[in-house]
């Protein structure tokens, strides 16, 4: 990306006087740093201008919804291809199976538009296009995420494990929650999926005496918190278990168990598209045998 500096040098074109001249004159203070706090807002105009316009709408105040780029999303499917074992134009097509689906989209916007708080807000996947590929992929008998928020996530799951029962591999989604409102969005359809327990993540996830395929962590953002959720689920996790971390960008504690437990570790960035927030991301961790 070419920046101020160096469209301004460029616009002299080779006046090599004047830009020797002007470089000099750059470097005394304060011009130096008029200059660069310049070149440091024309990196950042787009995402202020972006969070002008986002501040007045009525809209989510996190879990921030949007669509990734273009590019990023191709970035995304390789990635996936590459931790599953399968192949590249069938996670593309799992992604965009996701991206086509109207019916979610519909659900979801038709019960946020009953919601004062939320009238405003986009439907867009983000990084979630990344769950709902990997279990198409692989097709987990049990899925448990923790912490469901409005419940954006935890449709995205229903739905990849519909679609994987309508191809006769049956599944099934346990999420949790402290707040007894969270995930009012698994409904209908979606909850024939599965079903949200509330109460203190630990609590649910050591009385649940399940074989998981499948653990998206997404609780309470501490990372010493976020630990001991991979320590209980450690012995309950099936030989072929995948481990997603929603805080990853912040947090290093599914990297450390990771590395601890001789697993996999690897992490996607996100890059959203027209939105101002610069993306959170998955943390991976396949299984051992990958």
């Amino acid at each position: 990306m070419v920046n101020m500096y160096s469209r301004g040098i460029k616009f002299l074109d080779g006046n090599v006087k004047i830009i020797s001249t002007l470089r000099r004159i750059i470097q005394i203070t304060p011009l130096r740093q008029w200059w660069r706090s310049q070149i440091a807002s024309s990196y950042l105009k787009p995402q202020r201008r972006m969070a002008r316009s986002w501040i007045w709408k009525r809209t989510e105040n996190d879990n921030f919804y949007y669509d990734l780029s273009s590019s990023n999303r191709e970035d995304l499917a390789h990635l996936i291809s590459l931790v599953t074992g399968k192949p590249l134009s069938e996670i593309k097509g799992y992604i965009q199976e996701l991206a086509s689906n109207d019916a979610l989209r519909d659900h979801i916007a038709s019960a946020w538009k009953t919601n004062p708080n939320l009238k405003d807000a986009f439907v867009g996947f983000g990084r979630r296009e990344g769950w709902y590929a990997i279990i198409r992929a692989i097709k987990p008998k049990l899925v448990v995420e923790t912490d469901t928020s409005h419940g954006v996530g935890a449709c995205v799951i229903a739905s990849a494990i519909l679609q994987n029962r309508s191809e006769g591999h049956e599944g099934s989604y346990v999420g949790t929650d402290w707040d007894p409102d969270a995930g009012f969005l698994l409904s209908g359809a979606y909850a024939e999926a599965g079903k949200i327990v509330y109460g203190d993540s630990i609590e649910s996830l050591t009385a649940l005496n399940s074989v998981i395929d499948l653990f998206i962590n997404d609780s309470d953002h501490s990372p010493d918190y976020e630990a001991r959720e991979y320590v209980v689920v450690a012995p309950k996790l099936s030989l072929g278990a995948f481990i997603l971390g929603d805080n990853s960008h912040t947090s290093p504690s599914l990297r450390n168990f990771a590395e601890k437990s001789l697993r996999p570790f690897v992490f996607f960035k996100e890059v959203p598209k027209d939105h101002w927030y610069p993306g959170a991301g998955i943390g991976i961790s396949p299984p051992r045998q990958l």
